[in-house]
This record gives C-alpha cells, sequence and structure tokens, in this order.
C-alpha cells in the first residue's frame, strides 16, 4: 500500500533549538498514528509542520491525492495549500475556540466548508449540519445555537464535524482530549475511534498521554528533544518499550 503522506528528513528549528530534527515517517490511508512525548518534546512542532502550518528548515514532505497524484507540498503556494486543508485535509486544535468561528451558529460553523468549496443551496447544507451533528452526539435541535452555549466537550464534537464534512482523507489533531473531564474524554475518544474506522479516515494525532494513544492509535511515535526515539505498533511499543525514556513514559501511566 502507497504512503498517504510521506515525510523525510524533515526538521524545524527554532533560534537554532527546539522543534523537531530529521524525522521520518508514512502515514498510511486508514491508520491513525500518534504521536507521544511530554510537553517541549516537538511533537507539536511537527504536526504543525506536517500539516503545512509553519515552514520547514529542510527535508522532503509529500502526499497522493484522491486521484492519484503526489504532492511536494513543500513546493506549495498559498492557495494550493487553502484548497488542499479545504478539500482532503482537516485539522482540529487543542482548543476549540481555534477551531470554531464563535459568532455563527453551529449549523453554519459545520456549513461554512461546504461553501468553502461550491455548496449553495441553503436547504441541503442544513440538512447536511444537522446530520452531522447527530453523527458527532450533539443535538440536532440546537443547531441554531452559537458555540458557547455549548460545553467544552461538545464544542470538540463540533469542531470535529466541522473538519469532517468535507470527507476528508487525512486529519490532524493537537491534544483533541486535552483539558476535558475523564468521563467527557471516554465519549470523545469513543466517538474518535468510531468516525476514523467508519469513515476509513487516516489521522495524525498529537497528544501526551499514553491511554489516549492505546486507545485510538494503530502506530506510534515517540519524541524526545526533538527527536524520534521509538517507534513501532502501538501494542509492540506500549507493552515492551525498548528506549528508556519510552520505559519512562509507559511505566507512570501504565503497569509494566
Amino acid at each position: 500500500m502507497n504512503a498517504l503522506l510521506k515525510a523525510s528528513g524533515l526538521t524545524k528549528r527554532y533560534d537554532g533549538r527546539g522543534g523537531c530534527v530529521d524525522v521520518d515517517l508514512d502515514v498510511y490511508p486508514g491508520e491513525v498514528l500518534c504521536i507521544v512525548g511530554e510537553s517541549g518534546s516537538g511533537k507539536t512542532t511537527l504536526l504543525n509542520a506536517l500539516a503545512i502550518r509553519t515552514g520547514v528548515d529542510s527535508g522532503a514532505l509529500a502526499y497522493r491525492t484522491r486521484e492519484g497524484d503526489t504532492l511536494d507540498l513543500l513546493a506549495l503556494n498559498e492557495p494550493q495549500k487553502r484548497l488542499l486543508s479545504r478539500t482532503e485535509w482537516g485539522f482540529v486544535h487543542q482548543n476549540a475556540r481555534d477551531g470554531l468561528r464563535r459568532n455563527v451558529s453551529a449549523g453554519a460553523n459545520i456549513g461554512e466548508p461546504l461553501m468553502a468549496i461550491g455548496a449553495r443551496h441553503y436547504g441541503r447544507l442544513r440538512e447536511t449540519a444537522s446530520d452531522w451533528m447527530t453523527r458527532v452526539e450533539l443535538d440536532a435541535a440546537r443547531i441554531d445555537e452559537l458555540p458557547s452555549a455549548f460545553s467544552g466537550g461538545m464544542q470538540q464534537r463540533l469542531q470535529i464535524a466541522r473538519n469532517l464534512v468535507t470527507g476528508p482523507r487525512l486529519v490532524f489533531m493537537d491534544e483533541p482530549t486535552a483539558g476535558l473531564d475523564v468521563s467527557v474524554q471516554a465519549r470523545l475518544l469513543d466517538l474518535l475511534r468510531t468516525l476514523t474506522s467508519k469513515l476509513h479516515l487516516a489521522a495524525v494525532i498529537v497528544t501526551h498521554d499514553i491511554g489516549v494513544a492505546r486507545l485510538l492509535a494503530h502506530r506510534l511515535m515517540v519524541m524526545k528533544d526533538g527527536r524520534v526515539v521509538e517507534s513501532g505498533l502501538t501494542d509492540q511499543v506500549l507493552d515492551d518499550p525498548q528506549h528508556p525514556y519510552t520505559q519512562t513514559l509507559v511505566a507512570s501511566v501504565l503497569p509494566v
């Protein structure tokens, strides 16, 4: 199977320090890859580099489109990047406030991405928004309410619906369960697992939570000081960690 997203030697430094260094990775269709590590490990920098939300110092980054073409992501201009983010990709922010339009309704938040790619029929837009609210376990009767009327967990589900309504093939997620109560986290994780499976959706998820990675990821990458120190199948890495840093992470939350 050909990789959907492929990075080689990807490096992004800030003032010569931090960031991510010489990262290689492949993401395959329908696969969930989790990038784990402590704060400052470089995982969010890597996510932003993969999603071409920040420039890189060196390396290569390629994406295979629906048509089977291979794009050099580092050579795209801004209009090309915007088109890709509207049609084939999604990006779920850690804080739902950063991923939602605060001054428009829940339904408009879901419908706007469709309008950005040409949808204009109000009735069908509203019907689709209602359907997606139901799919992410929100009450469709609240379609005209503003995001501020929803709880934190509900706002995160609304942001997920906004990202998935256009049928992307790949979604990037930055700590999607951070800051949520344990019970809310559990429901959101169950929803993400269901959606990625049903939609055959590839996802790259950044998290500091080993438990989140175990529940969601097919494969796992562990980062420390900007470098990948261990990677492999999730169960393999978590049940038999090889690198001392991974062993420390796992031991802090899971018996080994």
